[in-house]
């Protein structure tokens, strides 16, 4: 395997385990999921309960306040994409819809990354198509585990205006997003001269 695809599955292996490590301890301190449950581990891939009059699948049972006027750490549940879209679409048409997704946004960045020379201007590439990677694998994992993705981190003003609530798989992409538009306008495509 050449180097450069180790770089690609290392980084976007770390997005993963550190998205998936943050979510377990987000069911084991902000809900009742693990409670009484044989397996944590069995909870956590396992199939989810049935929704509760709320709405979610596992109760919550606390919130982590970092700022009150800004930030905390609080458990959300998000069965459509990015910002909550799609989330009214029906599971039988949005889970095919996600996998499609999923499976079509792994493809197109393998294949982007296998474009890759390895050249110094590339950096930004090198570095967002791994965290893009990482963080889609990451929610992917949620959806085919249990038909939604957990959020918790949420940063909001003063309680007057609110971010929709993001996992570290939607920082990662966010981040990886930023850095290939970066590299969009920092890397000059060379187009070879013919006489």
């Amino acid at each position: 395997m050449p180097r450069k695809y180790v770089w690609l599955v290392a980084v976007a292996f770390v997005v993963i385990a550190l998205d998936q490590w943050t979510k377990f301890i987000v069911l084991d301190r902000l809900t009742t999921a693990f409670d009484d449950a044989p397996s944590k581990l069995g909870v956590f891939f396992g199939k989810a309960p049935e929704p509760g009059f709320d709405g979610y699948h596992f109760r919550s049972k606390d919130q982590i306040v970092l700022s009150d006027d800004y930030f905390r750490f609080r458990y959300a549940e998000n069965p459509g994409a990015a910002f909550g879209l799609f989330r009214n679409v029906p599971p039988d048409l949005r889970g095919p819809l996600f996998h499609l997704v999923s499976i079509g946004a792994v493809i197109l960045i393998a294949f982007y990354f296998s474009k890759l020379r390895g050249a110094k201007d590339e950096r930004f590439a090198k570095w967002g198509l791994p965290l893009v990677l990482g963080g889609a694998l990451g929610n992917y994992l949620d959806r085919l585990s249990r038909s939604f993705v957990i959020d918790f981190l949420e940063a909001h003003w003063l309680e007057k205006a609110y971010w929709p609530a993001f996992n570290v798989a939607d920082t990662a992409i966010v981040v990886g997003v930023g850095l290939l538009l970066i590299d969009s306008f920092v890397r000059k495509e060379v187009i070879p001269v013919t006489k």
